[in-house]
């Protein structure tokens, strides 16, 4: 499904090249639930980007799905982006003016799904995370794990065929963060591969399988 050829990435300022990512080589296959770890600035983020089409790499190759990542046109990689990825924050990045309901909408109305459609795939998640009475809620009304539950929801509601989740239990407290981890556990049990970024050893082990970074390098790779 993922394969990383030899990525670099890299900045360039008068004096020197500051590397993030150095030689990585990485293939992850359907269905997989990854953890990667490392300290802050190992270059977890900017790796997880780059998987997303997010970011680019300057160097390497990268095969999504058996298409050349690296060589698609931005339209080409947004309709990628689009069709098959979702994306979990630790900041949630709901937009605060929508309700919960019109959030989780939003991505189907970029995908082009047709209005009664999209009421009836929005009515689905709402079900599913029992959040139907906070349906008509803004984000500033709910707490951190109720955000980051709509946040999901609007991440799979276009049933992605990837889940990319970006320290998703940082901002919550530990009970939360373990029923969010339940939650992409099962997930990834429906079919979903997952990839998460996190510093927590707890959270890292609902993967089956824990890559740990360093310095841009990929220290070791183990299945749990």
């Amino acid at each position: 499904m993922i394969i990383l050829k030899n990525i670099f990435k890299y900045y360039d300022n008068k004096f020197q090249r500051t590397f993030v990512l150095k030689d990585v080589n990485l293939t992850i296959k359907e269905g997989e639930f990854v953890s990667i770890m490392g300290p802050s600035g190992a270059g977890k983020s900017t790796l997880l980007n780059i998987i997303g089409m997010l970011d680019e790499p300057n160097e390497g190759e990268y095969f999504f799905l058996d298409q050349p990542a690296h060589q698609l046109n931005e339209k080409k990689k947004t309709e990628f982006h689009r069709n098959y990825v979702g994306f979990i924050f630790q900041a949630f990045h709901l937009i605060d003016e929508m309700t919960v309901a019109e959030n989780i909408e939003t991505p189907l109305i970029y995908k082009g799904v047709k209005s009664r459609d999209r009421q009836a795939m929005v009515a689905d998640m709402l079900d599913r995370f029992n959040m139907v009475a906070k349906k008509d809620l803004f984000p500033a009304q709910l707490s951190g794990g109720q955000q980051q539950l709509v946040g999901i929801a609007r991440a799979i509601v276009g049933k992605p065929k990837l889940l990319l989740a970006d320290e998703p239990t940082g901002n919550l407290h530990s009970d939360q963060g373990k029923e969010i981890m339940k939650l992409l556990q099962k997930l990834n049990e429906e079919g979903i591969t997952i990839i998460q970024v996190t510093h927590n050893e707890e959270f890292a082990n609902y993967g089956k399988r824990i890559i740990r970074i360093n310095d841009g390098l990929i220290n070791s790779d183990l299945m749990v």
